[in-house]
This record gives C-alpha cells, structure tokens and sequence, in this order.
C-alpha cells in the first residue's frame, strides 16, 4: 500500500514525473532545463523557502499581518512560472504563487509592503504583468479569462497562466471560467495546485472525481496531472501548455499535485487535522531536496555554492524587509485609490468624509 492511499494530498503513481523522489532522471527522460536554469529555478525555490520562514517569524512578531507560506510547494509554482515569458504573459495569482510573481517582476519589498498592511504593496508596478494577490477564492480566474480573450481578439501572441487551490475549485467562478475558457479557446493555463486540504478540508471530502483534471474535459479543455514537486515535470507540463496557448488551441488545466508543508496561514492550527505521522511522510517528499539532489549530482552545485546562494537570499530578503518598514506608513485615502479610473463625485464624496473622520480621531 503506497504513502498516497493512506494519506491526503500527494502524487498520484499516474502523474507525470521527470525526477524521481532523489533527484535521478527516470529511466528514458531527459531533463528540460539546462544546468543554468536549474540554477535560477533552485535558486527560486530557496528564496521563497526563506522568506516563508522569515515571514513567519515576522508574523510572529507582529510586524505583518497574516501569511500563507509556499512551503512544500516551491516546485509547483516556480515550476509553471518558468515556462512563462514576463515580457508578453500574464500571471493572475491566488495567495501562494510568491517566487513566480518575483520572477514575474514584483519587488520583492513591495510584497512584504503588502503584508504589513500598506495598499501600496498590492500594485504592481507599470509595465509587470501580474494581476494583483486575490484572496477571495477563484474570484480570479474569470479575469484572467477575459484578459486572455482580449489578447486573442487583438492578435497579441501574450497568454495567461492564472493559479488556484483544490479548494477554489468547488467555487463557482472555478467552473463558469474553465466553461468560458472552452467555448472562446482562450489562451490560459489553469494551474491548481492540489495541496491536499482546502484549508482542513481533506482532498476525499471535496470530490468524488480520479482527480481534478479530469474535470476538464467536461469544457472541452486537456487536463493533466502532474507530481507537482518534481520542478522538472512541472516546467514541461506547463511550457507545453504555454506552447498549446501561443500556438491559438486554447486552454489546460493542470493539476499540480503537492504538499503543503506549513499550516494553511499563519492563523491556522495545523495539527488539528494533519497527523504527525502523515507529515513526516510529506517531508520526505520535499521538492528543495530533490532538485538540489540532482544539481549535485549534474556536478553544478555544492555545499560552498548553495552557502553562498543563502547568504545572497539573506541579504536580499533583509534589505527588502528594511525597505519595506522604512516606506512611508499607509493613508486613509490610499483606500480609495485604484478602484475607479475616474471616481464618481459619492465615492470623492465618501473619501472626503472618511479623511475628516480620520483627522478627528
């Protein structure tokens, strides 16, 4: 009886994999990526990786608000955000799609500027091609459809990678977006990460399918599973979805079956519906190892260099942070900022009063 029969969450023994668990190429695959790009991706994985742990800590110390790791999915989500090009794509996130909106070309002290509290850090910058963090669940993907439609119907060669959760995937908008996606064709690649719980929802109690994927052939879309913590496998799933997009055949869903080694945020106690026993078996399924296994054994990496790229992280991480905490504190008006183009005269209305009841306090 294998691991994945008697826990939740987990690959599947049909996903695709390129690795196995050590990080050796399975017998007749060949890696996608080269030696430089394992690089870039492991060093990806590790900067997310600390920063969660740094974010806890931060938390915990009462100097952001509340934090959903990546922890245990880094994989998943540096994995599909390989394949896109930030100069022509669009990335549409949830709330743990971190490392691929960095590699996408968000400051990083932006998005600690976001979890402190400041509206500021919800905006991209001009010219980067995300859609903001979205924590209302799915509410994103319907977007993230009608942008890729309108790329189509202006020729723009641009596709949309958008990501979701298991759980986002009994929501509504799930389906009435994978529905549209399907009758225009539209150039998007649905990315659900499978961590196995919707929050302590387990995986069996959400639905009676073989898998999520296979929901997609209800819209006329490809669906594909993959082991969503072989970066390798991961990356070749999602490049050839892009492809399929760019190439104007429309949509994949991929499902993306992880992990999540951490709580669900950090107001969630995660031993309340996870065994010991079941994450000491998921730990030994951690994504980091099994990259670095096999930059180890490509002869490209060591202890001395992986030193060298955490101290690099480090200090990274830590100027972002003092960055962040140093910007200017947030303003009552900032919350009206962003929303309207050209506001109506209640909304400027509702600020002015929203200021003068500021002040009076």
């Amino acid at each position: 009886m294998t691991s994945t029969t008697i826990f939740e969450g987990g690959a599947d023994a049909d996903a695709y994999r390129v690795l196995d668990a050590n990080g050796v190429l399975l017998e007749g695959a060949s890696a996608p990526l080269s030696s430089e790009q394992l690089l870039e991706a492991f060093r990806w994985m590790l900067l997310s990786r600390t920063l969660d742990e740094r974010a806890v800590s931060l938390q915990r110390q009462g100097r952001i608000g509340t934090y959903s790791a990546v922890y245990g999915q880094e994989a998943s989500v540096v994995g599909s955000a390989l394949a896109l090009d930030p100069s022509r794509d669009w990335i549409f996130p949830q709330y743990r799609e971190l490392p691929a909106l960095l590699r996408h070309g968000m400051p990083l002290s932006t998005l600690i500027l976001y979890y402190v509290g400041n509206p500021l850090g919800a905006r991209p910058p001009d010219g980067v091609r995300l859609a903001p963090i979205q924590i209302s669940l799915a509410a994103q993907l319907p977007h993230a459809v009608g942008l890729a439609l309108g790329l189509k119907m202006q020729g723009d060669d641009g596709v949309v990678m958008t990501f979701c959760g298991d759980g986002a995937s009994s929501e509504g908008d799930f389906h009435e977006a994978l529905n549209l996606a399907g009758v225009v064709k539209a150039p998007v690649i649905f990315v659900l990460q499978n961590n196995g719980y919707a929050i302590s929802t387990p995986r069996s109690k959400q639905s009676a399918a073989p898998s999520f994927a296979a929901r997609a052939a209800g819209y006329g879309l490809p669906g594909v599973v993959v082991d969503g913590n072989d970066l390798l496998a991961v990356y070749e799933v999602a490049r050839d979805a892009v492809q399929r997009a760019r190439a104007g055949e429309g949509a994949t869903l991929i499902e993306s079956q992880t992990y999540r080694l951490y709580p669900h945020n950090t107001a969630d106690d995660q031993s309340r519906y996870v065994s010991p026993e079941e994450l000491e078996v998921r730990r030994g399924e951690d994504p980091i190892p099994r990259v670095r296994n096999h930059l180890e054994g490509l002869g490209v990496l060591d202890a001395a260099g992986e030193a060298a790229m955490q101290r690099s992280i480090d200090e990274e991480i830590s100027t972002a942070i003092a960055d962040a905490e140093a910007h200017a504190p947030a303003n009552v008006t900032q919350v009206f900022e962003h929303v309207y183009a050209n506001p109506w005269s209640r909304v400027t209305r509702q600020r002015d009063e929203f200021v003068r009841d500021a002040e009076g306090l």
